[in-house]
This record gives structure tokens, C-alpha cells and sequence, in this order.
């Protein structure tokens, strides 16, 4: 149950059977996969959403993954304040050593996270991209980092050598320039990466295999299926892809799909889901169910 604290305040509360929980402890009550229009720009956009992207699905697979990711970036801020300081003379690097052991424990511990996570997912995305676009090629996944381990070396070890070899450089720009809120995902389609060389409907495939792998992952974990949440993403499918997901759809015991436009839904997913289009009203809006 999600409630306000009050109309003015903007603020939510979150219930699981009329217990408070904060939202990162949410993943273990209801796993959720999202399928969002930006998400759409996952091969080619920015690092970050790749990164959330690993984040959010690494948070709900791995006991601990939220704590380490929560540590790592108020570790983050607070490592940036002070290399900022060390640059404007008000204060000594040796005051970094307080932030540094923090940092790379939790550092390392996103990396392993995300690294395994990698590993997991190979299996069902190239079988769910085998399924959507048998002609296209095989998708993998590889993870970029700019602290690669060294043979025999810990990611851990791995990242406290890079800090040590661009230390200067920090100081100079007053940021931390290694760890893995740099890093990045590569859509890999025979061994190529994809950004720059896809086709839209190459990178289409690519989104929604990786979706359907997250969908079997989740499910994997206790055997119950997670909700998935659309948003507006059909009318960015052609009809083979917009096929494909709705037979997985139509599989869930429940899932939410939103659209602007009824018509922009396939006939059989309609034909499985209760309509219902949002009303705005005085205090703000209301769903009433679609008769029509």
C-alpha cells in the first residue's frame, strides 16, 4: 500500500501488510521488471541507464547489493567534497585514507555484483533473443570497467591500484575518476558492440531479450513471478516483437501495461486485461474501469 503523509508534503509512505519499509526493501516483498519508453535507449543512451539498469535487477538477485550500492555512493560524495578541498588547499590528502577503505569495499562489492550478474543473465538472454530475432546474430553482454583486475588480483585490489595511479589527476579535478560509477555495459551482436552500428530494430530486439532474461532470472530466484510494469513501450515495437512480448504477458499472473492509446495494444493482450483510463478530477485523478 503507498500512502501520503499529507497533500501538501509530496511525502510517501510505504506499507508491506500495514508494515512500514523503506523502498529498497521492497525488491524481496514484490520483484518488479520495468519496460519503460527511455529504456528504449538502452544500447545507445548514456552509461547510466545501463548502469541503473544493472543496479536495480543486481539489488533485487543479491542479498546486500542495495547496502553496498547505498555505501559506495555516500562514499562518493563525500570522497568528492574532500578531493575538491585537498584542490582548494583546506584540507591534506592523507584525510582521503578515512573515505578510501569504504569506498572499496563497496566498491569492489558492485563490481563482483554486477560482474556475476553478468554471468547469470548469458543463458536466458541468448535464449530470449534466439526466440525474438532468430536471424539476427547472438546477443551477449560484457561489462567495460576502467579497473580491470589484473591476473591473479581482486577487484578490490584492482581498484585501489587505479586510485593510487590517478590519484594527481584527481586532486587536479576535483572528482573520483575510477569505480563503477564509470563504468559501462556493452550490447555485444556477434562479438560487435552495438552502439553506433545497430538498426533500430536490432537494438529493439536486443532491449526486449534482455527484459524477457530479466522476467526468467527473477522467477528463478523463489519461483515466483515478478510484476511487470509498461509503460507506453507497443507503439516502439513492430508487430513480430509487440507478438513476442505479449505471449510472455499473457503468461504473468499479472502485469501493468499503460498506453495513450487503446488502439496501440495488441487484440489478444486486450483480450486477456481489464481497461482502465485515468480521470483527472479536483483532487488530482482517479482510474475508472474501461467499459468500452
Amino acid at each position: 500500500m503507498l500512502a501520503r503523509e499529507g497533500p501538501a508534503a509530496g511525502r510517501k509512505r510505504l506499507r508491506v501488510n500495514g508494515v512500514a519499509r523503506r523502498p529498497a526493501a521492497l525488491g524481496a516483498a514484490m520483484r518488479v521488471v520495468l519496460f519503460a519508453p527511455e529504456e528504449m535507449l538502452l544500447v545507445i543512451g548514456s552509461p547510466g541507464l545501463r548502469r541503473d539498469v544493472l543496479d536495480r535487477l543486481a539489488a533485487d538477485r543479491i542479498p546486500g547489493y542495495g547496502r553496498s550500492l547505498a555505501t559506495y555512493e555516500r562514499t562518493l560524495r563525500q570522497r568528492n567534497g574532500l578531493l575538491r578541498a585537498i584542490r582548494e588547499e583546506t584540507a591534506g590528502r592523507a584525510e582521503l585514507r578515512f573515505w578510501d577503505g569504504a569506498f572499496l569495499d563497496a566498491g569492489a562489492a558492485i563490481l563482483d555484483g554486477r560482474v556475476g550478474l553478468l554471468a547469470a543473465l548469458a543463458e536466458p538472454l541468448a535464449a530470449a533473443h534466439r526466440e525474438i530475432a532468430p536471424d539476427e546474430g547472438s546477443l551477449t553482454l560484457a561489462y567495460v570497467t576502467n579497473a580491470p583486475a589484473a591476473a591473479g588480483e581482486s577487484s578490490r585490489d584492482a581498484l585501489a591500484r587505479r586510485l593510487a595511479e590517478t590519484a594527481d589527476k584527481e586532486v587536479w579535478n576535483g572528482a573520483t575518476l575510477v569505480g563503477p560509477h564509470r563504468d559501462d555495459l556493452a550490447f555485444l551482436l556477434d562479438g560487435r558492440e552495438m552502439q553506433g552500428t545497430a538498426s533500430r530494430g536490432q537494438q529493439r530486439s536486443a532491449i526486449l531479450a534482455l527484459k524477457l532474461a530479466e522476467l526468467d532470472l527473477l522467477e528463478r530466484l523463489d519461483g515466483r513471478p515478478p510484476l511487470l510494469l509498461l509503460d507506453d513501450v507497443f507503439s516502439e515495437l513492430d508487430p513480430a516483437r509487440r507478438g513476442h512480448l505479449v505471449r510472455r504477458i499473457a503468461a504473468l499472473p499479472q502485469a501493468f501495461v499503460t498506453t495513450t492509446t487503446l488502439a496501440d495494444l495488441d487484440p489478444d493482450l486486450r483480450a486477456h486485461g481489464t481497461p482502465w483510463r485515468v480521470e483527472a478530477t479536483d483532487a488530482g485523478a482517479r482510474l475508472v474501469e474501461d467499459a468500452g
